[in-house]
């Protein structure tokens, strides 16, 4: 064969392209449906929050951030007001910041030095408020206030004894509901009465998981995630009059992940489970020719990311393996989409390479699931191999497309992530089987891979580097000292 036509790489895409910033990305519908904002960077590629009136090619930018840039950001039930997150210089103290779209002027909401806010909630019928949890009164814990979005008061709303970790509101934007930490390492479900005193509804032990996740509009019943008498989290409906259970969708291996539900009538719509892929559930039967429709548009991944109060106008992202995010603007009266954007166009032309889920079985016989990437242009043999780690370790890798996992393939490596044990989404079982295993069976099932990409003819042997940062760091120390015939290589990204 001449060397014209042996095989070879596609060209060396430049680390800007797949580290850069996005072109725009993060788009949010105002809630009477009239404007569109979204993140881009600015002339010296600041990311900023703009803003374009929808039918119109008017596009301005928001705000003036100097350094960091904007990366988190949602309207107010207000349509003149939308706030974004940002903290200083990296602190991650994060304040919250209202911006009149029609002035431009800007106020911190927050304006307490070495505070963190974090949201709490939003309800369309309180537009002109919202619920924030502050850490000002004690660094260790944080309260919920209730601000007033007119004129920027701060007021005390419910105190936390200090151990809860999440709240939520009813229909009538109180706190009624809350997660709290406990001693044996697990989480009680917190009702509040009407004194304002907590009662517990319900206990998850330390090998358990459970919170609370939202209202019924008439407040009569309060839904949670939990996997109690199950192995995997479930989502259930719990009666406040009869304390009865009641299972809404459930998976016997995987977590319950995504949920949808209506801002209006607090209605539960659908729910995904993450398995190789994402995957819906419709639970409201007014939304599954929608749902049927969203999924013919593209291939992919595609989840709702906003929608109007009216209901006409769902935003919809779609992601896939090998290229940019596309979001499209659903119609749901005429069931028709029109794309809006990709976050990366760049993307497009390039000759990316695909993500495979793939599963093994671990010595002790537990299924590991993982996902391969390859590179493009050259067989599937005998490569130089990056064991890319995930961090956490309670997290997991997911199928789409990743920078990191696309540089490495495009230079010529295989990459492989491993969802080991310990990792989140697979239910309790598999996550408990990763406890005290720290450098035990979790590295393991790092091994194993290893061992299973060899067996394939994928992986050279001698050739073989780990890498990752946060667990993934650690676990890059651990084959280093441990294995250290194993890899070739490591390298610890840190946090």
């Amino acid at each position: 064969m001449s060397s014209a036509q042996a095989p070879s790489l596609p060209p060396l895409i430049p680390r800007e392209i797949l580290f850069g910033n996005p072109e725009k990305t993060s788009p949010q519908l105002s809630p009477d449906g009239k404007y569109l904002a979204y993140i881009a960077p600015d002339e010296k590629n600041v990311l900023q929050v703009w803003l374009r009136t929808i039918g119109q090619e008017d596009d301005q930018i928001l705000t003036v951030d100097k350094k960091r840039g904007i990366r988190i950001f949602f309207w107010t039930y207000n349509a003149e007001q939308l706030i974004y997150m940002q903290d200083s210089d990296g602190d991650e103290n994060f304040h919250l910041h209202l911006v009149n779209i029609h002035s431009k002027i800007v106020r911190d909401l927050t304006p307490f030095q070495g505070v963190k806010a974090e949201l709490v909630e939003l309800e369309p019928k309180f537009p002109d408020q919202v619920l924030v949890a502050l850490n000002l009164n004690n660094p260790q814990k944080f309260d919920v206030y209730r601000i007033n979005l007119k004129n920027g008061a701060v007021e005390f709303d419910t105190d936390n004894p200090g151990n809860i970790i999440s709240w939520t509101s009813d229909a009538d934007f109180q706190i009624r509901a809350a997660t709290a930490s406990t001693p044996d390492g697990g989480y009680d479900l917190l009702l509040q009465k009407s004194d304002k005193q907590w009662e517990i509804l319900r206990h998850w032990g330390a090998e358990e998981e459970g919170n609370s996740v939202s209202f019924s509009d008439d407040g009569k019943t309060l839904y949670i995630q939990g996997n109690h008498d199950a192995n995997a989290k479930r989502l259930l409906a719990v009666d406040l009059d009869s304390r009865q259970e009641t299972v809404i969708a459930e998976d016997e291996q995987y977590d319950v992940v995504g949920i949808i539900i209506h801002p209006l009538t607090r209605v539960i719509q659908a729910v995904s489970f993450y398995k190789d892929k994402q995957e819906w559930q419709v639970i409201d039967q007014s939304i599954a020719t929608d749902f049927d429709e969203i999924a013919k548009v593209r291939s992919g991944e595609f989840s709702i990311i906003s929608r109007d109060l009216e209901d006409k106008t769902w935003l919809v992202a779609y992601r896939i393996d090998d290229g940019p995010v596309y979001y499209y603007a659903y119609n749901r009266e005429s069931k028709t989409s029109t794309f809006l954007f990709s976050n990366q166009p760049k993307l497009e032309t390039l000759q990316l390479a695909s993500m495979q889920p793939i599963s093994y079985e671990a010595r002790d016989g537990l299924t590991i699931h993982s996902y391969l990437t390859t590179p493009v242009g050259i067989p599937t043999q005998n490569l130089p191999t990056v064991l890319l780690v995930h961090g956490g370790p309670w997290a997991r890798d997911t199928w789409g497309f990743s920078p990191t996992t696309q540089w490495l393939a495009n230079r010529g490596y295989a990459v492989l992530q491993v969802n080991f044990r310990g990792s989140t989404g697979y239910g309790k079982a598999f996550l408990n089987a990763g406890n005290r295993e720290w450098a035990g069976k979790m590295h393991d099932d790092l091994i194993d891979s290893v061992n299973w990409l060899v067996e394939k003819g994928i992986s050279d042997p001698q050739n073989i580097a780990i890498m990752g940062g946060s667990y993934g760091g650690y676990a890059t120390l651990v084959g280093l000292t441990f294995t250290p015939e194993i890899f070739a290589a490591g390298v610890d990204t840190g946090v």
